[in-house]
């Protein structure tokens, strides 16, 4: 299930105050997520994606690994509310979850 906007909106910049222990855990899921080439090549497919979301049989070629594998990925970027998926059918279409990626962003913003 994807996460929502309000759920996402978890912490400060790590230079602007001390977190606390939820807000350095939360993050430390969502870094730990990109920690991973596959994963970050996944994220950047889905982000330059010129429809803004890419179908899940459509990432298999491109990254070079077999679709379970993908669909592993793609669950490590969902948990971590980086993409969210919308299921159509045999397939589920994905889309970078902008409002994360800013918050992650900010987060190491002075």
């Amino acid at each position: 299930m994807a996460k929502t906007v309000q759920e996402v909106a978890c912490c400060p910049s790590v230079l602007a105050a001390p977190l606390t222990e939820t807000e350095a855990g939360d993050l430390a899921r969502a870094f730990a997520a990109l920690a991973d080439p596959v994963r970050l090549r996944l994220l950047s497919l889905l982000a330059s994606a010129p429809a803004g979301e890419v179908c899940a049989c459509e990432l298999v070629v491109p990254i070079g690994r077999s679709q379970p594998t993908v669909s592993h990925h793609l669950k490590v970027l969902t948990e971590a509310g980086l993409i969210a998926g919308d299921k159509r059918g045999r397939w589920v279409w994905y889309a970078v979850v902008s409002e994360r990626m800013a918050l992650l962003r900010g987060a190491l913003a002075p």
